[in-house]
Parts: structure tokens; C-alpha cells; sequence
């Protein structure tokens, strides 16, 4: 059955969760680029959570898959050894200038939809601005420093500043009381358009490095590919959410829904009695929530999830006690969510030491007993991603957001 018209948040909550891999775990085997495909990236300013984010979507998914996805080991040969497979997931700048996992395939797309949106206006004042033509200068010195090479930031800052001048070393960048040199303020730039990526960490210390060679997409074709990539994985959604999703301007957002309507690309459709838009043709919901059901089951969620991140209308993904309890100034991903028959209705947070987990979930109502059998289960899987052994409380969480 389709609509056209009417769709509902049960409708729509459906739809994204089979989409995500939420309603039904991905089949073993599934390579975990295909799941970090299916949620549009995973973000990952905190690599464990990325982790969890791909295994919990995943049966057999462990933490050490995510890694061998992002950087193969190479098997031993007698000399000379070939090269190590190429990476299926690539860690690097993505949406809103965040740290994401994107599947290497991907990179065409990214790297040249994310240059296209607008910037926000920097808050440097102008002695310390890269200035015209510096900042493209910076990304060509980054991207030749690190072809082939593995480097700490410290070791880049001598490389940066070997291939273009003083200027680039110029601490003059406040970060962490201390000061930066000049040509960190575009390291993001550097990731969204494919001069750098992440590298394993060397001990302690952050790599980086550049990902497989690859030819961008135009960018206008780019552009509108991302929208439709995203209605697909997150639709019906407004030019608003999209904006909201990457940290673009909501003109612009709206200038490119407008561009894909014209060609046909997009079709407008009644979402929550507002107007929304879909992928032209996109509009078979599951039968379940043709009859208005809501998704049904207990799902836990990390930091920054996609699903919690890019979901909207946020006020129905969060409702009643969630939207203050579970957002932090009414940004999603602050803290870690269970989900409910498809809302947010509680948040966990996991401590762990050595082979053991401590999963602590306070559900802001009563769970059945079923709930609770089923909450079991997914803080078992929690254990099973990260490589240990999970203890399930029931309580409540005391740390802050992000913690």
C-alpha cells in the first residue's frame, strides 16, 4: 500500500528503523561499510561509540570488524609484502565538520557535496584567518605531506609548514590553553574534501593519513545526491531538518529541495500534517504502520547515533520527560538513549573495567517484564561489540552529558 498523503511519525518511524537496521540486525556477513551506508555515516568523535553504533546494527558485529573495516592488517608475506588491503570504512571529517566513519565508496560523494556548504562565518579575528588562497594552499600541502604516510599532528605541523611558510606555523589559534598553529583552523576542510583521514593510533597519539585515491563526483551532482540519500535513510523530512542534520544554512537547504522537486528527483508528501518530501516514488510504508502501530521493542543507542542525530521531528522522537532528560539544549546525542516501541524513554551509560561492562539504564517509565527481558538482551550485545562481559542495572544515571 502507498501514501501520498497523511504519513505518520508511526509510519515514518517504521520505515527508518527497518532502513537503519534497527528493526531487523543486519544478516552475518553484511560488511560493516553497508551498515555505515544505511545510517548516512557514523559519527565518531569517540571511536567506541562508532563502534557500538555499527555492532548493535549488525549480528556477529564486534569492535575489533569496525577496525579491520577502517584499517586492514596486511597478511605477512616474505619480502617485499604487498600492499594492506584498502580500508572499506575511512574515519574522517564528514557532516556538520564532525568526525564520521564513511565507507570508502562513499568518498566521491562526500568530498565534494561537503565543500558545497556554506560555511558559518569564522570567529577568528583577522590577523589570525588564513588569508586568500592560504587555506587551499594548506589542504594541497596536507594532502602531498600525507600520500603513503602515516603522521602525528605535530609531525603534519612540520610538513604543512615545510610545503607552504612561516605563516602556516604561526601559533596564533587558542585551543585548550594553548596556542595553534595557523593552518589547523581548516584540518576539517582537509577531511571533507579527501586530503586526510585517520590513521591507527600510534600508542597514545593520533594519526593521520589520506585516503585511497578516488575521483569526486561533480559537485552539483554530488549535492543532490546527498539529498536524496538522506530522504532516503531519514525521510519525509523538510528543507529545515536537512539544514539541521548538516549544519547548513536553511536557504540553502531549501534552494537545493527546490532544484531537486523541479527535475522530478524529490515529491512532496503530508508528514504530521506538515508538509515534507520524500524520493520521488518513495512512498510504500510498512503495513504495520499503514494501521498507525508503533515500532515495537527496546533498542539502546550510544553517543551521537545517527538515528537519534538526524530523526525528526526531534519533539516526537523525544517526547514528554525525554526532551528534557535526554537532550542537552535541545541537541540529540549528549547522551545515550534507549529507545521504547520507537522513542526515546530513557538514557544508560556503561562503565567498564578490564573484560567487564556495568550497563546502567534508567527508563523514565515502568518497563514490563517483556521490556526487561529484551533490555537484557541488548545490554548483552553492548558487552558482545566492545569484547566483554556485560552486567545489566536498572537505576539511575548520575554522570552528565557526554561523559
Amino acid at each position: 500500500m502507498t501514501k501520498t498523503t497523511g504519513i505518520t511519525w508511526a509510519a515514518a518511524s517504521a520505515r527508518r528503523y527497518e532502513r537503519q537496521f534497527l528493526a531487523t540486525p543486519a544478516r552475518t556477513g553484511t560488511p560493516v561499510a553497508d551498515v555505515a551506508a544505511a545510517m548516512l555515516g557514523v559519527h565518531a568523535q569517540v571511536l567506541s561509540a562508532a563502534e557500538l553504533s555499527v555492532g548493535l546494527r549488525a549480528d556477529g558485529v564486534t569492535r575489533a570488524d569496525v577496525r579491520e573495516a577502517l584499517w586492514p592488517t596486511a597478511p605477512p608475506t616474505a619480502p617485499p609484502p604487498p600492499p594492506a588491503p584498502s580500508s572499506s570504512l575511512v574515519k574522517t571529517h564528514g557532516p556538520r565538520g564532525t568526525v564520521h566513519l564513511l565507507p570508502a565508496r562513499d568518498l566521491p560523494m562526500w568530498c565534494a557535496a561537503l565543500p558545497t556548504v556554506p560555511g558559518r562565518t569564522t570567529a577568528f579575528p583577522g590577523d589570525v584567518r588564513l588569508g586568500p588562497g592560504q587555506a587551499d594552499q594548506v589542504v594541497a600541502a596536507i594532502a602531498d605531506a600525507l600520500d603513503g604516510a602515516f603522521l602525528t599532528v605535530d609531525e603534519l605541523d612540520e610538513a604543512v609548514v615545510a610545503r607552504t611558510g612561516p605563516w602556516a606555523g604561526d601559533l596564533v589559534m587558542p585551543a585548550f590553553q594553548t596556542m595553534w598553529p595557523r593552518w589547523r583552523q581548516v584540518l576539517h576542510r582537509a577531511g571533507q574534501c579527501g586530503a586526510l583521514s585517520f590513521g591507527p593510533n600510534r600508542g597514545r597519539r593520533v594519526t593521520y593519513t589520506r585516503p585511497p585515491h578516488f575521483t569526486p563526483l561533480p559537485p552539483e551532482e554530488a549535492s543532490r545526491l546527498l539529498v536524496r540519500r538522506y530522504l532516503y535513510a531519514y525521510g519525509p523530512a523538510t528543507p529545515e531538518h536537512f539544514a539541521r542534520w548538516l549544519a547548513a544554512p536553511p536557504a540553502w537547504a531549501r534552494a537545493r529541495y527546490a532544484e531537486l522537486a523541479a527535475a522530478g528527483e524529490i515529491e512532496e508528501v503530508g508528514f504530521e500534517g506538515t508538509p515534507a518530501w520524500v524520493v520521488a516514488g518513495d512512498t510504500a510504508f510498512p503495513d504495520a504502520a499503514e494501521r498507525d502501530e508503533p515500532t515495537r521493542g527496546v533498542r539502546l543507542l550510544p553517543y551521537f547515533d545517527a538515528y537519534v542525530v538526524a530523526a525528526q521531528p526531534r519533539e516526537l522522537l523525544f517526547p514528554g520527560a525525554a526532551y528534557q532528560r535526554a537532550l542537552a539544549g535541545g541537541q540529540a546525542g549528549n547522551f545515550p538513549v534507549l529507545l521504547v516501541d520507537g522513542v526515546v524513554a530513557g538514557v544508560w551509560h556503561q562503565r567498564r573495567r578490564g573484560r567487564r561492562t556495568t550497563v546502567t539504564v534508567e527508563p523514565l517509565g515502568r518497563l514490563t517484564a517483556r521490556q526487561e527481558r529484551e533490555l537484557a538482551g541488548c545490554a548483552e550485545r553492548v558487552g558482545a561489540v566492545l569484547e566483554a562481559e556485560a552486567e545489566l542495572v536498572i537505576g539511575e544515571v548520575t554522570v552528565g552529558a557526554h561523559a
